[in-house]
């Protein structure tokens, strides 16, 4: 499944993920089926569109012929009738996403890779309700996901390898990062990290050390900036000098255990909410939504644009 030209997908849900989805699926040249239980569907994914359009990846299809190829189907089994890929994107609840996959089983095209957008359920408790869940793959993107290239894929028990490799190979061709999750955890990988920071971050707003504002400015220009280009590993790798992580991990890295130790464990009361609302509301209540989505891609956009440039560099230097 490496071309998507013809193909169709039916994307399950129109909220802030699926909307993401649906302009990208769009930009690569899918046809696209909607469903979602939102009456005023129709306006929202136009507006989505238009919202994301000026940050989808370079070499996308025009907007202007989107609505061409853009359908919306109010019943889940038709809407999967025929398609050849469902990307389901339905709230974090198990018993509804168990109620739309055995719908989704039933009518289905046997041979159409069903993906579901979930953050933390696995492939075989959602497909649970299903007579044959084998073709039932989590592909978690990371939001936004018609800007964010990592998708992580997760199967299950019941996942057989060819409908792991069909994801893959799916995402790769609309341009995305598959990275295949080689056990199932809780939460998977990226969010565990992104859980990580936030509750240190929590704990340093929380005891005063830095404002909310602060904070976010301490990550972006440090941390952020670093694994934009080199993921934690390689960045102590190159701290360690010449001598690399094992060097790093001996001398810097010696009482790492240590450090762990004084990392906060903050109680999320109302108090502790109370407070960072207000630190939000300060900090980002100036702008609208749309405002700050618009900022947002237009930054992470310019950096994937930045980072392919230096890798195509690379690359001629290389050749050189």
């Amino acid at each position: 499944m490496k071309e998507t030209s013809g193909r169709t997908v039916a994307v399950i849900g129109a909220g802030t993920i699926g909307l993401g989805w649906i302009s990208l699926f769009l930009a690569q040249g899918l046809r696209v089926r909607v469903n979602s239980r939102r009456a005023e569907a129709e306006a929202v994914v136009r507006e989505a569109i238009e919202l994301h359009a000026p940050f989808l990846p370079e070499g996308s299809a025009d907007p202007a012929g989107f609505a061409e190829r853009l359908e919306f189907v109010p019943e889940v089994a038709r809407a999967v009738d025929g398609a050849d890929v469902v990307q389901e994107n339905a709230p974090e609840n198990l018993e509804l996403k168990q109620e739309l996959f055995a719908t989704i089983g039933k009518a289905a095209a046997p041979h159409a890779l069903l993906l579901s957008s979930t953050s933390t359920l696995s492939p075989d408790d959602m497909g649970a309700r299903m007579a044959d869940s084998s073709r039932l793959v989590v592909g978690h993107p990371f939001n936004p996901p018609h800007v964010v290239p990592l998708v992580e894929v997760v199967g299950g028990e019941r996942t057989t390898p060819d409908a792991l490799r069909e994801a893959v190979d799916f995402y790769r061709a609309v341009g995305k990062v598959p990275v295949v999750l080689r056990k199932p955890i809780l939460a998977f990988a990226a969010n565990r990290l992104q859980s990580a920071l936030l509750q240190e971050s929590i704990h340093l707003v929380k005891e005063g050390v830095v404002t909310l504002a602060e904070l976010d400015s301490v990550v972006t220009n440090s941390i952020g900036l670093r694994w934009a280009t080199v993921g934690p590993f390689q960045a102590f790798h190159l701290g360690g000098g010449p001598g690399g992580l094992q060097k790093w991990l001996s001398t810097l890295g010696a009482n790492l255990e240590q450090g762990w130790r004084l990392l906060g464990q903050p109680t999320m009361d109302d108090e502790t909410v109370a407070g960072l609302i207000a630190q939000a509301d300060d900090a980002f209540g100036d702008s609208s939504y749309e405002e700050l989505v618009r900022a947002r891609d237009r930054k992470q956009t310019a950096v994937l644009r930045a980072l392919a440039e230096a890798e195509s560099r690379r690359a001629d230097d290389g050749a050189g």
